[in-house]
Parts: structure tokens; C-alpha cells; sequence
């Protein structure tokens, strides 16, 4: 469940690289061509390589809800209510996926496991240890 978004990301990305005449109208039918298109592409293949990396998947699963709301965002704007859709459905399972397999990604740092602390700010990590007193 973790892997189908990222996988679907980055083969999204790749049809963007290609060059695919279908993929490419389409994008800039919705106002991405040329240097855009590019960009949106490379944004994309770095938000599934992030998301699929367990070391920087937390990084990754927030810049992959960025680029998902991104075009969900698009298609309405356009309304292709339809297209939105399968930006959801992979929002949904990338969410859900690292919710069942790093359930710690969605505690607050005030409920975090006590090896979290250290990646917290000092003057942040005295003010809980004051609050648990």
C-alpha cells in the first residue's frame, strides 16, 4: 500500500520526461508546457524518490500531500471533478500507509516516544519535560 503512490509518481514523471504527445497536450491543456512541464516532472519523480526512501519518507510524505493537493487542486480548477479523483485515491493510500507502517509519523512531538525528543528544539524539549513534572 506504501510503494503504489510513490511507484505511481514516478511513472506519472517518467511519461512527463518522455515526451508523450497525449501527456503533454494534456498538461498543457491544464497550463504546464515546456519549462513548466519539466518542472512539474521533476518535482514529481523527487516526491516519490523522498517518499519512497523509509530514511526520509516523513519528509517525503509531506511533500507528496503538497504535490497531490497540488493537482487536485488543478483538476477542480479545471472542472475535472473526475480526474481529481485518482489524486485522492493516492493521497488517501499514501497517508494510510505510512500510518500503518511509522504510526509515531502522526503523534504530536508533546506525545512522541522519548528517542524523538532529541530532533526537538532545546528551549521546546525543556517545556515538556516542565509540563510531565
Amino acid at each position: 500500500m506504501i510503494f503504489l503512490p510513490g511507484l505511481a509518481l514516478a511513472l506519472s514523471a517518467i511519461l512527463k520526461f518522455s515526451g508523450i504527445p497525449g501527456v503533454v497536450h494534456n498538461t498543457a491543456a491544464q497550463g504546464f508546457s515546456d519549462g513548466k512541464l519539466t518542472l512539474v516532472a521533476s518535482l514529481e519523480i523527487l516526491s516519490a524518490a523522498l517518499f519512497l526512501f523509509p530514511r526520509t519518507r516523513p519528509f517525503g510524505v509531506l511533500r507528496l500531500s503538497c504535490f497531490l493537493g497540488g493537482a487536485i487542486c488543478t483538476h477542480v480548477r479545471m472542472d475535472e471533478y473526475a480526474k481529481a479523483i485518482g489524486p485522492l485515491i493516492l493521497l488517501t493510500l499514501a497517508w494510510t500507509g505510512t500510518w500503518l507502517r511509522h504510526p509515531q509519523a502522526l503523534w504530536s512531538p508533546d506525545r512522541a516516544h522519548p528517542q524523538m525528543n532529541q530532533f526537538l528544539p532545546n528551549d521546546y524539549r525543556e517545556r515538556l519535560v516542565s509540563k510531565s513534572a
